[in-house]
């Protein structure tokens, strides 16, 4: 008898043990007794932001194609010209589309310029690149690039 006792005190012992164990965890989620709300967003203040007016230096005129962006499409011209002579003038009339319109986005949004007047490609490369315009004109099979232009 005074072993089964003995079993007895130990469960009931482990169980109080187990039990204030859970009892302190319970008890320490509780937080630190801190109730006070939390504040809420303030609504108050203001930001005040200046932007100067441009000058008219530094707003570029979109339809004008300057010596650099006419440069720029002889550059992009001369790196496709062979590409456009093996895909012959029908595929290659496409990627030469493609083209003046990267360049023109390029620079500033000059698409608009260009279909007002689809002659100033060949206005700008005559002046910067005639032998890269003419190069065009052979590998497309066309008289001037205006021709070669669609889309615009």
């Amino acid at each position: 008898m005074i072993l089964s006792r003995t079993r007895l005190q130990s469960r009931s012992l482990a169980v109080l043990a187990g039990l204030v164990t859970v009892g302190s965890l319970v008890a320490g989620c509780g937080g630190d007794g801190n109730t006070d709300p939390v504040p809420a967003t303030p609504t108050e203040g203001s930001v005040e932001l200046t932007i100067a007016p441009p000058t008219s230096a530094d707003v570029p005129n979109p339809d004008e194609v300057t010596p650099a962006a006419a440069a720029q499409l002889c550059d992009m011209m001369r790196a496709e010209v062979g590409n456009w002579s093996e895909q012959g003038e029908v595929v290659g009339r496409v990627s030469f589309n493609g083209t003046v319109h990267n360049w023109a986005v390029r620079n500033g949004g000059l698409n608009d310029a260009v279909l007002a007047d689809q002659s100033i490609i060949d206005t700008a490369t005559i002046q910067q690149c005639p032998d890269v315009r003419q190069q065009v004109l052979d590998a497309l099979n066309l008289d001037d690039l205006a021709a070669g232009l669609a889309g615009f």
